[in-house]
């Protein structure tokens, strides 16, 4: 099926929320002429009589919940069948509809997923100590069927931006959840999109006085940032038609506010917002991949670029497959500015993520997990086969916490190959990453052509060569003091016994 990145429709909560089942159909057909909207039209019908008369919180109807739910899947193309659950999500948990009438009124598939969406949602969070046997279950469902993980994300955005109703210690806890499961969730699943979304949403209730220090901070910094956007799109199409390079899309982007107050607590910044270069962004979208070096080349014609500030993650995509050209100059009036140019496919890509992979196959059937690309799934199936390894939740936990829920750095072989790592993983981490007998036989390492100490963190962008004593049969068990990742701990664990 192929997609347009032209004309998206972006999802407003305070508009969508009067969708008609005509406006889904409309929605559906635009990125999918032959899609079946006959059970996008029924489940639409049969939600609206279920929850009739049922009120939220805010003073507003419950199935408008349901229909920004659903409405937001639009936005990520996904198939009726996904758009159907998203709709009907809450019909057995807060109506008299029962599992069985669902599965005799709509098939086994969406009940499937109605029913996986409403467990999620039974154990109450208390903080990820106690929330271990919820998080067990969002892994193997999102194994089993990741569209589960989707309609939980979209659930969650809708109830993040309608907080404001609920009590002080309801707006706290769901919002903290927010941050630490769904969030993370949202990025590994590679769906920027939903992940700032997400942050933002819960950063304001989680802390309230920090959230309007940093709009205030951006505000100062950046008075005018949507003209100064407009101005450099205006450049930009007009010096690329001269040149001939078609652009398909051209927008701008301002950081997200959590990320920005997360990046300035960094000890290097050391909160000072003038070392970001990031602040704000256009993402250009060209045809082809010749025509994002094609428009790279123009855009340092027109604007100087910062020295050691050009990424080419498409001759070198991060492991996750995300592939983009990234360069940050001296834009007008001397202001810096990223500039982020890929093609339409990469785009769909790099703000989708998973979902951009779900799609019909000839048969007019949405394709399963097993046709979305192995490297971005084989963590899943992993975290499912973890629980067996471990005696306690905390160990189970703390591996999480390091393999899921921390943010991940992108490192070198000495080939140029990309290795996904989290946050201060070490050379040993890494040497376990690339093969079991390379760090079993690991006598040291060399970073950025440096020897280091083993349990030196990495960096994104470090190149790593492992040296190796290949007389050696198994690793130092001390390396469990230092390293980070379940798979270096089991095999070091495994090895040295």
């Amino acid at each position: 099926m192929k997609r347009s990145t032209k004309n998206l429709r972006k999802v407003d909560d305070g508009s969508v929320n009067t969708w008609s089942a005509d406006d889904f159909v409309r929605a559906i057909q635009a990125y999918d002429a032959q899609a079946d909207v006959d059970i996008v039209r029924l489940a639409y019908e049969y939600a609206e009589q279920a929850h009739q008369g049922q009120m939220r919180k805010n003073g507003e109807p419950h199935f408008t919940h349901c229909i920004a739910t659903a409405a937001r899947l639009t936005h990520l193309h996904l198939d009726p069948i996904t758009i159907s659950a998203a709709l009907l999500h809450d019909v057995v948990e807060d109506t008299p509809i029962t599992e069985e009438q669902l599965k005799k009124d709509f098939g086994a598939e969406i009940t499937k997923l109605v029913m996986s969406v409403t467990k999620l949602g039974k154990i109450k969070y208390r903080g990820m100590e106690r929330y271990v046997e919820n998080i067990r279950r969002m892994f193997v469902a999102m194994a089993e069927d990741v569209r589960v993980i989707l309609i939980k994300l979209s659930d969650r955005i809708h109830n993040l931006s309608t907080l404001s109703a609920l009590p002080r210690e309801k707006q706290l806890r769901i919002a903290t959840e927010s941050l630490e499961i769904y969030a993370a969730i949202a990025n590994r699943l590679g769906i920027g999109e939903f992940r700032g979304q997400i942050e933002d949403l819960a950063f304001r209730y989680v802390h309230p006085d920090e959230y309007i220090r940093i709009e205030a901070l951006f505000r100062e910094h950046y008075p005018h940032a949507e003209k100064f956007l407009l101005s450099a799109q205006h450049t930009i199409a007009k010096e690329f038609a001269d040149a001939g390079i078609v652009i398909v899309s051209c927008h701008g982007r301002k950081k997200h506010l959590y990320s920005l107050w997360k990046k300035l607590q960094r000890p290097e910044l050391n909160g000072d917002i003038h070392q970001i270069n990031d602040l704000i962004a256009l993402r250009i979208i060209v045809k082809d991949v010749p025509s994002c070096y094609m428009a790279l080349g123009k855009i340092h014609e027109l604007w100087k670029p910062i020295k050691g500030k050009i990424k080419d993650y498409i001759a070198q995509p991060k492991p996750n497959g995300y592939q983009s050209l990234h360069t940050t100059v001296f834009g007008p009036h001397g202001r810096i500015i990223e500039i982020q140019i890929r093609d339409t496919v990469m785009h769909e890509f790099a703000e989708y993520g998973i979902a951009a992979h779900w799609h019909y196959s000839e048969s007019g059937k949405p394709k399963g997990v097993s046709q979305v690309p192995k490297r971005m799934t084989n963590w899943m199936q992993a975290l499912t086969q973890w629980k067996k390894e471990f005696a306690k939740d905390q160990e189970y936990l703390e591996s999480l916490k390091v393999d899921v829920f921390k943010n991940q750095i992108y490192v070198f072989t000495p080939e140029g190959d990309v290795v996904e790592l989290p946050e201060d993983a070490t050379p040993v981490d890494f040497a376990y990453r690339v093969h079991t007998d390379v760090g079993n036989q690991c006598s040291g390492a060399r970073v950025n052509e440096k020897i280091v100490a083993l349990d030196t963190p990495l960096r994104s962008g470090d190149v790593v060569e492992i040296l190796k004593e290949k007389k050696r049969k198994r690793p130092n068990r001390d390396w469990l003091d230092f390293v980070k990742t379940h798979s270096a701990k089991e095999q070091i664990r495994k090895a040295t016994r």
